[in-house]
């Protein structure tokens, strides 16, 4: 499948890519929900293409920059993940101070109808957007009727715990439940990142580790988890990984991720690999130096052979 096309000057938009079906939100994670509204788009005006409207950065990235990193999905995994669900075209607009006061309805004029051409929208029923959020789903409906755009608003999807949501699935990985957020999801949550050079210290205890830093990416639950890593060369792999600050080692300034892929040789170093977190098996610890550290890294391994061996088998995951 092609990757989409990504859009980010809203000014400079190619003809051809000009009127679409378009999807909006800022879709952070491409969720079950965010999937619904996909799906929406493309049934509105099935005979064009599929685009997404999308920001960077995230509108909160942007009010709050001291907030922590809290993405899903940064912007090349959010287009992955948008390309997989058939969008063509992702309108990632840069969200700037222009951007952040400009009028709901001169948003509607100037870039959904004169930029983008648009022929059909699909949005939640929460969403919203101009100058302080200044319009919502019933406005932008009477602004696409007016210039012969159609509307879908699609209703939240929910689940028996209430309404599919970015933020109840960052919630889900910070509490160290990557399984639920992969059901709200529908895929496994992934953090995808260019394998760095470490202190080789894996090595010497005898599990080689793939280190990748989280940077863009929401900080889940610390510890370690039974994983499964997306190569570049499109296998996926059997793995262990750590997600943590090596407080056994002194400390890190900064979360790293730290994957030993099982039955593997090969040098990752500056290859970019996905790791996807399947089952948290317990918390980082320090330990009173490197034998229990040893120690606890072959348990570690061994429950996780055994959690993704049951996941082969489609056998009830552990609690």
């Amino acid at each position: 499948m092609m990757p989409p096309v990504i859009i980010q000057d809203w000014r400079q938009v190619p003809p051809e890519l000009r009127g679409c079906t378009l999807a909006l939100g800022n879709l952070d994670g491409v969720h079950l929900g965010h999937l619904a509204v996909l799906r929406a788009a493309h049934a509105g005006r099935p005979e064009l293409p599929l685009a997404a409207l999308t920001f960077e950065p995230h509108p909160r990235e942007y009010f709050r920059p001291e907030d922590p990193p809290f993405r899903l999905t940064p912007l090349p995994a959010k287009a992955a993940a948008l390309g997989a669900a058939g969008v063509k075209v992702v309108f990632a607009l840069a969200f700037d101070a222009t951007l952040a006061a400009m009028p709901a309805a001169a948003f509607v004029e100037d870039i959904l109808h004169q930029a983008l051409g648009a022929r059909h929208l699909a949005c939640g029923a929460d969403f919203a957007f101009g100058h302080r959020r200044g319009g919502d789903a019933e406005f932008l409906g009477r602004a696409a009727e007016a210039r012969g755009i159609g509307l879908t608003v699609v209703p939240p999807v929910t689940d028996s715990q209430g309404q599919i949501s970015s933020t109840r699935i960052r919630r889900l990985l910070q509490d160290g439940y990557p399984e639920r957020a992969a059901a709200k999801l529908g895929r496994p949550w992934e953090i995808r990142g260019e394998v760095v050079h470490g202190d080789k210290l894996g090595r010497v205890l005898g599990w080689p580790t793939a280190n990748i830093w989280l940077d863009g990416y929401l900080e889940p639950a610390r510890g370690v988890y039974a994983t499964t890593v997306l190569l570049a060369d499109g296998r996926e792999l059997k793995a262990v990984s750590n997600i943590g600050r090596r407080p056994t080692l002194g400390g890190d300034p900064k979360t790293r991720l730290e994957t030993f892929i099982f039955d593997f040789t090969g040098d990752l170093y500056g290859q970019e690999i996905g790791v996807r977190l399947r089952h948290f098996l317990r918390e980082d610890r320090k330990f009173d130096g490197l034998e229990p550290l040893k120690l606890a890294i072959a348990e570690d391994e061994r429950q996780a052979r055994e959690v993704l061996a049951a996941l082969d088998l489609g056998a009830p995951q552990p609690r």
